[in-house]
């Protein structure tokens, strides 16, 4: 191994080097070492492949070499290079120390050996304890170096040199078992600020087998006879206090050095500024102690002018917190029982007896109930109406709430805003918003919330019962039924087999009110459906040719159809099955939520789905096999109906044949 002096511009870092990396490392930490001292430890190099011949001087190369190891103070050293030539251009004066490091050549190895190196020279190395360090910091001392210089030259702050100077308050026996680690670096630290004297008594209780020795924050409290009350505490002045102050250099905070002298001051300010509340009209200044605590939940806030009081919560390290304004629970309940709603006391208030008791009002309520609806059997326009009322505003027995339209997808709510169906009917509320002399932009019409009964309604909680009433009784029947219908739409649950039970009784056609969008596209999955929908939109060939194709092309092919885009042929009107009125579904595997629901609206055996399963016959097992989303076969057809499939087929797409049509107004009839 060959040491010598070789310029940054001939040297490079090895790929082998255990920091090689295209970002420069972080040498914050050494940089103001390498200004103040330059490089003392040269680093690891070898030639680079091709550049000279390994025998020959290192003067006399002119190849390059590239570090093995040393890659933090190679950038060091090239930044510092950087501000001496700007330093020394300044003054038109060359450096020619600024543009070479010392470093120590390696023979020719593989690239294993030059790992091993850089790992090595990075990693066996023993970082010096701290009393390695305060014992060079002294010397330095000793020589003339201030705390800055010591600062800059070895990258430290000016606390952290304080700190490590601060061992030189130790005894010598102290300061050798901590460099034998027989005590903590927090022991040590809080010995730091202990005397002479208070140092021999701690190691009299270290040598005493039978002895405590506090160590760590307990070490504190021995010092100092309790525990430590920083200055930031103190509700007195400080300055004008005379205490001594102690600054803690491995703490954030200075502190008391006496602390029954603080609490002397302490308490005397306490007291003082228990006093002063009292004089600002609280009703009275509670001062608990550290042995008290102040649980939020063991107190409500009530007003000073209510006869709140003030709460001084003395904490053990001196802190004071100060609560305004608050009564224990059995103060307030005691005061809210003595108190009426407008602040009078309610002991001055001489109490009135009723007219009539609890069960003599139960006797009237009752009988008046009883008169009211019978002759109410008489006046069915006033029924409709006192019903309508009863939908809007609820009561203790009515809990009628519009369907939300909740969905947690964004884009399907956006989808449903933009809908004609939505935007028919949205102009409608505002219409009889209007009629019912109600804010025209209020979300819902209906607020059934139970509240309302009173007559007058609660802010927020639903409407007012009575004043709906009378406002139904001045309108014509027409415009009564308006308000109803709207309620009913309102009230209709999304889903419900109401929805299929209503829609063939007022011909709803789909196509008339949707169109397929990008919602309702990205909610697809499935690629057996999306076949099926391509042959409904493009035809079956179309669909056959695209069988193995994606459902992102799937779905693409059936949007270029929907809009005419593409080359390809527009078709107008399509419903997809699961949308049309009857629904049905496009596998046999089932479990499509609308087709069930069109079974249980339209079962003729038992109103629910499930009672099917316990039924029998033709009529039945066609029903189970609908809610399971499923046609009957033609076997099941033909024996619940003979003429099925001739007179009474559906066409496809869902739409009635002639037949089925023809018996439409006997239905409706």
């Amino acid at each position: 191994m060959e040491l010598a002096f070789i310029a940054l511009d001939k040297l490079s870092i090895s790929k082998a080097n255990m920091r090689y990396a295209r970002k420069a490392p972080d040498v914050s930490d050494i940089l103001p070492t390498v200004r103040a001292r330059g490089i003392i430890q040269p680093i690891l190099v070898r030639p680079l492949a091709g550049a000279g011949c390994a025998g020959e001087a290192p003067s006399s190369r002119d190849g390059q070499y590239e570090i093995v190891a040393g890659c933090r103070r190679f950038h060091a050293a090239k930044l510092v290079a950087a501000e001496r030539r700007a330093a020394h251009a300044d003054r038109g004066e060359p450096d020619p120390e600024a543009a070479a490091m010392p470093c120590a050549i390696l023979e020719d190895a593989d690239d294993a050996a030059a790992v091993e190196a850089s790992l090595i020279e990075n990693v066996a190395r023993l970082d010096p304890d701290e009393v390695a360090r305060w014992e060079c910091f002294i010397r330095l001392v000793k020589q003339g170096r201030s705390l800055d210089q010591i600062a800059q030259t070895f990258g430290l702050t000016d606390l952290a040199v304080k700190r490590i100077l601060a061992l030189g308050n130790l005894l010598p026996r102290i300061r050798d078992m901590y460099r034998r680690d027989q005590i903590d670096a927090a022991t040590v630290r809080h010995l730091t600020l202990a005397s002479k004297h208070q140092q021999k008594a701690w190691l009299a209780l270290y040598d005493d087998p039978e002895a405590y020795v506090p160590r760590g924050f307990q070490l504190k409290s021995w010092l100092f006879a309790g525990p430590s009350v920083l200055v930031r505490h103190a509700v007195f002045e400080v300055a004008d206090s005379g205490l001594a102050v102690v600054t803690d250099l491995f703490g954030n905070d200075p502190f008391f050095a006496d602390s029954e002298a603080f609490w002397l001051l302490q308490n005397a300010a306490i007291a003082a500024k228990q006093a002063s509340f009292v004089e600002a009209g609280w009703a009275d200044a509670v001062v608990l102690g550290p042995d008290c605590h102040f649980h939020a939940w063991e107190y409500e806030k009530v007003a000073k002018r209510q006869g709140g009081r003030v709460y001084l919560d003395v904490h053990g390290n001196g802190e004071v917190v100060v609560h305004e304004g608050y009564l224990s629970r059995t103060q307030a309940a005691r005061l809210g029982r003595s108190t009426a709603a407008d602040g009078t006391d309610v002991a001055a208030i001489q109490p009135v007896r009723p007219e009539l008791t609890a069960i003599t009002q139960t006797y009237l309520d009752l009988h008046r109930h009883a008169a009211v609806r019978a002759a109410l059997l008489d006046r069915p326009a006033i029924a409709l109406r006192l019903m309508v009322a009863h939908a809007l505003a609820g009561s203790a027995l009515w809990r009628v709430a519009p369907e939300p339209q909740t969905v947690r997808s964004d884009s399907i709510k956006t989808s449903l805003d933009a809908c004609r169906g939505e935007a028919v009917f949205a102009e409608r509320r505002r219409a009889v918003l209007a009629l019912l002399q109600l804010p025209e932009d209020d979300p819902f019409l209906v607020r059934g919330s139970g509240y309302g009964i009173a007559g007058v309604g609660l802010a927020g909680e639903g409407r007012a019962l009575c004043p709906l009433f009378a406002r139904l009784v001045e309108l014509s029947d027409a415009q009564v039924m308006d308000v109803l219908t709207l309620v009913m739409g309102e009230t209709l649950a999304a889903g419900s087999p109401a929805i299929d039970a209503v829609a063939p009784h007022i011909g709803v056609a789909m196509a008339d009110w949707w169109q397929a969008d990008d919602a309702f596209l990205e909610t697809l999955r499935d690629r057996e459906v999306l076949l099926a929908m391509v042959a409904e939109v493009a035809g079956p060939p179309v669909a056959a040719a695209n069988a193995r194709e994606k459902c992102k092309t799937l779905k693409g092919i059936i949007r270029d159809h929907l809009a005419g885009t593409g080359g390809r042929t527009q078709c107008e009107g399509w419903v997809p099955r699961w949308m049309a009125f009857p629904p049905s579904a496009y596998t046999a595997r089932g479990g499509v939520a609308t087709v069930a629901a069109h079974a249980r609206a339209t079962a003729r055996c038992e109103p629910e789905a499930e009672d099917l399963a316990d039924a029998s016959g033709p009529d039945c097992d066609a029903e189970r096999e609908r809610a399971a989303g499923h046609e009957p076969s033609k076997e099941r057809r033909e024996a619940i109906d003979p003429d099925h499939d001739r007179g009474t087929a559906r066409e496809p797409g869902g739409e009635s044949s002639p037949a089925a049509a023809a018996a439409a107004p006997a239905l409706a009839a």
